[in-house]
């Protein structure tokens, strides 16, 4: 009796040392011999009960520090776990033998986390503050603050270690999740237009993904996610279904614009099964304007054979083949009117289909958009004669150099009107890009005040026909609105010359 009394006080006083941080008066060798001489002693269950209470009453001391500092709870965690280890390491012949013989008993280990769960976690002041405090920390995170995460995983952790992660943590932080998204769908969906939107919702699924893998179980994942896409999307679908419509036919009227007008559309049946799909799925009311889009050219086809007509019978046709396309404003995507100095007899020739137009659709307001004109010119160089796609402000540009071999940008743009970062681009895709029909002086990407264009008459070319695209500046989301006004776009044959 006495050796076991006085075995289990030096294993008292080792347990007491590691639960205190101190060094043990013992070499961990011969404690472990301790406890195995205690069980073959037969008195394994009284040695356990006796850790037990031990560990018991340790925990309990800790809990009213925890009430008022939530936070302390993880270096008590991390203290508890260390200092557990290093007991059951002395005690590792017990938990292998008698422990193990008697499945009702927890083992040494899983007995520290009872503990810790029963006498810390379990209370409710405790767990309330801490699980609060996680929350917030989380809502910081959340709102664009730095937080500690590692704190957030280690102390998670303990709640997953300890089995009550679900029941204390994870249905209040849905619920708040749920919360916090609702309003933040309902404040952004009216702020945002559509595209914003659904990137600001995939960066959060991505966030929240990432908090996943950083800090959260694995288990949340997936009531996570479902509670995000929900409250972001799910509960806007039929918004950003209706502000999606309203995008793409902005764009998709943008770009049938572009393809209708330069004649770049692969075919026309194509292009009017399209909208007849589209008719079929968002309705007449989505495709009246697309519609009116090709009646329009149709329109225009008409007129322009009236006007062939009508110019052959005039006394001097002159030497440009006009081809003009009659758009209605309120079908079309608004383009900004720009006045330029067209040279005399171009606007000889606006003149006189102004009059024939006008003699037919009286009442009716023309108005020419300059920005979609474009032209085939014509000209000669030593290598040979070639012809340009271009458009009427690259046209405007490259006319000058008929009168001239040189001019400074401050002169084009006087000569043009054409607006100051329009000619910029419009010399650069000239003099800078594959197809150099001018000579910048001096060389460079940029157009500078000071520059100086020369016409290239050695300019060579593999191609007959050769399109010069203009640069275009970057695209934005443009504004729609309807005018009653009828817009034309110049289709421009200019015959051979220097240009």
């Amino acid at each position: 009796d006495n050796y076991t009394q006085d075995t289990w006080q030096k294993l008292h006083e080792a347990v007491g040392a590691i639960q205190s941080s101190i060094s043990i008066k013992y070499n961990l060798e011969e404690l472990y011999q301790a406890v195995e001489n205690l069980c073959s002693y037969k008195v394994s269950a009284t040695l356990y009960k006796q850790l037990r209470q031990v560990c018991e009453e340790h925990v309990k001391a800790q809990i009213l520090q925890f009430r008022e500092y939530p936070f302390k709870i993880n270096k008590c965690w991390q203290d508890h776990c260390r200092q557990m280890i290093m007991i059951r390491s002395i005690f590792l012949f017990l938990d292998r033998t008698y422990v193990l013989q008697n499945s009702v008993l927890p083992s040494i280990w899983d007995m520290g986390l009872e503990l810790f769960r029963t006498h810390i976690i379990s209370d409710k002041q405790v767990q309330t503050k801490t699980i609060d405090g996680i929350l917030l920390l989380i809502e910081r995170e959340r709102n664009g603050e730095a937080v500690d995460r590692s704190l957030l995983r280690s102390l998670l952790s303990m709640l997953s270690d300890l089995q009550v992660y679900k029941e204390s943590f994870e249905q209040r932080f849905l619920e708040e999740t749920n919360c916090l998204y609702a309003a933040e769908g309902q404040r952004l969906m009216q702020e945002r237009e559509v595209p914003e939107y659904l990137h600001h919702v995939n960066k959060r699924l991505e966030e929240e993904g990432d908090r996943v893998i950083t800090y959260l179980d694995h288990s949340t994942q997936k009531p996570l996610i479902a509670c995000v896409e929900k409250q972001l999307l799910g509960e806007h679908l039929s918004a950003i279904l209706q502000k999606g419509k309203d995008v793409f036919e902005a764009f998709y009227k943008k770009d049938l614009a572009k393809r209708l007008l330069v004649g770049k559309s692969a075919s026309v049946d194509a292009e009017k099964s399209m909208l007849s799909k589209l008719k079929h799925e968002c309705g007449a009311a989505f495709t009246s304007k697309l519609e009116g889009m090709f009646k329009d050219m149709e329109l225009s086809k008409d007129v322009m054979v009236q006007f062939k007509q009508y110019m052959q019978n005039q006394s001097d046709p002159g030497n440009i083949d006009l081809t003009v396309n009659i758009l209605t404003m309120g079908y079309w995507p608004t383009y900004t009117p720009m006045e330029v100095h067209l040279n005399s007899e171009m606007i000889k020739l606006q003149e006189v289909f102004k009059t024939f137009y006008l003699g037919k659709h009286s009442g009716r307001k023309l108005q020419w958009q300059t920005t979609l004109g474009h032209a085939v010119l014509k000209a000669e160089f030593k290598e040979g004669k070639k012809e340009f796609q271009v458009s009427l402000f690259q046209t405007l540009v490259l006319l000058m150099f008929n009168e001239g071999d040189e001019f400074s940008f401050e002169e084009i743009k006087m000569a043009t009107g054409v607006e100051d970062s329009e000619l910029r681009r419009t010399l650069q895709s000239l003099a800078c890009g594959k197809a150099r029909v001018l000579i910048k002086n001096p060389k460079g990407k940029d157009v500078e005040d000071g520059d100086k264009f020369i016409f290239n008459g050695d300019f060579k070319h593999k191609l007959f026909r050769i399109k010069i695209n203009q640069i275009q500046m970057k695209e934005t989301v443009r504004t729609f609105c309807i005018h009653s006004v009828d817009v034309l776009t110049v289709h421009l044959h200019i015959p051979y010359g220097k240009i």
